[in-house]
């Protein structure tokens, strides 16, 4: 059985890892320039502080896979799949987010300003403390997400679907709110950060 691939403060530059399977793979600290991961499959594998410039990640296929405070700049995930990722603490710059499918995972305190994520499913997911500032969510799907405490100024919400999300400490005035989909619960914050006395008695 080969052993998955363990690297640690390692650049690696121009790479080609065209549908590779990384398994289990472990890289601590590791820069990726330009490397092409297209394809390629990873299921349970960590990445840890690591920078990714210019990586190719279109079509690949990650399960369990551990993203934790990584920085992406002008990545590519076009077509990707994140089945149950921990992206916590990461950074998105200028990256290519769409289209893209995510099942479940944890994404807290992510930051992904500026980008269009427009038509997304992220059903579910774990989005605490993120910062969608300035991103246009039209037409995203925000059902059930766990957005507590998340910054969305100036982010679009375009027929947006946030029914059933958790929306504590949300700041929903700041967002662009056009006919954005929301349950009771957040009509009834919307109202109350527009000063309205919301009394449930009859």
């Amino acid at each position: 059985m080969t052993e998955p691939r363990t690297a640690t403060g390692t650049h690696l530059r121009g790479e080609d890892w065209y549908g590779e399977d990384l398994g289990a793979a472990r890289f601590v600290e590791c820069t990726f320039t330009d490397v092409d991961l297209s394809e390629a499959t990873s299921s349970g594998a960590t990445f840890e502080r690591c920078t990714f410039h210019g990586t190719r990640f279109n079509d690949s296929v990650h399960t369990a896979t551990a993203f934790v405070g990584c920085d992406f700049r002008r990545a590519s995930f076009f077509g990707a799949t994140l089945d149950g990722c921990k992206l916590v603490g990461s950074v998105f710059s200028e990256c290519t987010m769409r289209p893209l499918t995510v099942l479940g995972g944890s994404w807290l305190g992510v930051t992904i300003r500026g980008t269009n994520l427009s038509r997304l499913d992220l059903t579910g997911v774990d989005l605490r403390e993120a910062d969608l500032s300035q991103s246009d969510l039209t037409l995203t799907v925000l059902a059930r997400t766990r957005l507590d405490r998340a910054v969305l100024r100036q982010a679009k919400l375009d027929r947006t679907d946030l029914r059933g999300a958790a929306l504590d400490g949300v700041d929903l005035a700041a967002a662009d709110l056009r006919r954005t989909r929301l349950d009771l619960a957040g009509a009834v914050l919307l109202a109350e950060l527009h000063g309205a006395d919301v009394d449930g008695s009859p």
